[in-house]
């Protein structure tokens, strides 16, 4: 019997702490700008939304062109160029000094934050060996959980007792920077840069072999785009819980994190197509809790249920797309799967608006139950046979 192959090496680690200084520099920021918008620069309400909605459409542009130049060049320098200047760019933060220029400095972070995510999962999924991967993978989205979990807590707590933005920012800068300075440090196994001579296609910047993934995670990122946006809204006019905000995306992190780790099992295994399936169901039931079930029990229910579910589903879906694609993909897979959740978030936050200016908050969610369970259809019908017919052993 061969030994088994570590999983938790040096490297691995390393790409791990600094997927978490990523997500965290972000996410410390993110509850907070719309506070900073309004008593900086008096804008208003659409006004924030406009502004902080442009790294969305940003990240959504770059990532297919990251996926491809992941590929093709060295990825260690494509991590490490991005990350600084992802880093830098929250040192611009303190330098806005009108609503116009921090609205352009916001829709250009969008860049690097798509790029430093595509490659930095690239990377670690280099450094992984081969016969750990798959749980490799599944503990990999913990670290980005963590942050986004902890960062908007920390993020809270400062502001309460310093009232001062600065500060705030320049934590920002040093996490970010943190993880810059690990991601350097981090050693992945040479590979030879195979020169595509192939024109320039379609193929290069999106796998278009995982198109059925790809159609398959708009389905669910949709649903959690408007639980996301609306969930305050909805939350206060609805079912009049005006504080429960922070403590359901709590819940929610706490769900993707058990998930993550109970999941891990059917991961090493090889059991995707059934992670996946596990996923949605538990998914479904949540969003249908929240939707048809309006009390505060059910509300927070569906907290955890909707953690549990994604954190089942997405590195199930991730392993999927790399699965289906060659060693010189996995860029190109990664960034696939994250434009795909990045096109239907996006489409949550217009639909919704949409929606709920002519319908109502409680049509929103009753309309994204119906949409997961078409996912769920789409995902029975489609997606669990063409990737057990196209995967790659």
């Amino acid at each position: 019997m061969e030994p088994k192959e570590k999983l938790w090496n040096s490297e691995y680690i390393k790409v791990m702490i600094a997927n978490f200084s990523l997500f965290f520099a972000f996410y410390l920021l993110t509850p907070l700008l719309p506070i900073y918008l309004s008593e900086h620069f008096h804008a208003s309400k659409d006004i924030i939304g406009l502004v902080l909605s442009g790294y969305v459409v940003t990240a959504l542009f770059f990532r297919p062109f990251s996926g491809y130049v992941v590929d093709t060049f060295n990825r260690k320098k494509v991590l490490i160029l991005c990350f600084f200047v992802y880093s830098v760019f929250f040192a611009g933060y303190l330098l806005a000094s009108s609503l116009i220029l921090f609205a352009i400095i916001r829709t250009l972070h969008g860049a690097p934050f798509g790029a430093c995510t595509v490659s930095n999962s690239t990377v670690a999924i280099d450094v992984l060996p081969s016969s750990r991967r798959n749980e490799g993978i599944g503990f990999y989205g913990l670290s980005n959980n963590i942050a986004t979990a902890i960062a908007p807590t920390v993020g809270v707590f400062v502001y309460k007792y310093t009232h001062n933005f600065d500060i705030l920012f320049w934590l920002a800068v040093i996490f970010a920077f943190i993880g810059f300075f690990v991601s350097y440090s981090v050693r992945i196994p040479q590979r030879e840069l195979v020169k595509n001579t192939r024109k320039i296609s379609l193929d290069r910047f999106f796998l278009t072999k995982g198109w059925f993934l790809a159609v398959n995670m708009v389905f669910f990122s949709l649903c959690y785009g408007v639980l996301s946006n609306y969930l305050a809204i909805y939350s206060k006019d609805v079912l009049n819980i005006t504080t429960g905000t922070g403590t359901y995306f709590m819940l929610l992190s706490i769900g993707l994190i058990l998930s993550r780790l109970q999941g891990n099992k059917a991961l090493k295994q090889g059991r995707l197509t059934h992670n996946a399936f596990v996923g949605i169901i538990i998914s479904t039931i949540g969003y249908f809790s929240f939707a048809f079930f309006p009390s505060s029990f059910a509300y927070y229910l569906s907290a955890i249920l909707i953690g549990l579910g994604n954190g089942h589903m997405y590195p199930a879906f991730q392993n999927m797309i790399v699965k289906i694609a060659q060693h010189n993909e996995r860029g190109t897979a990664n960034s696939t799967l994250l434009t795909s959740w990045d096109l239907g978030v996006g489409l949550g936050i217009l639909l919704g608006g949409f929606v709920a200016e002519h319908l109502g908050y409680s049509v929103i969610f009753i309309s994204i139950s119906i949409v997961h369970i078409l996912g769920f259809v789409f995902y029975a019908w489609k997606t669990k046979n063409l990737f057990l017919k196209l995967r790659i052993e």
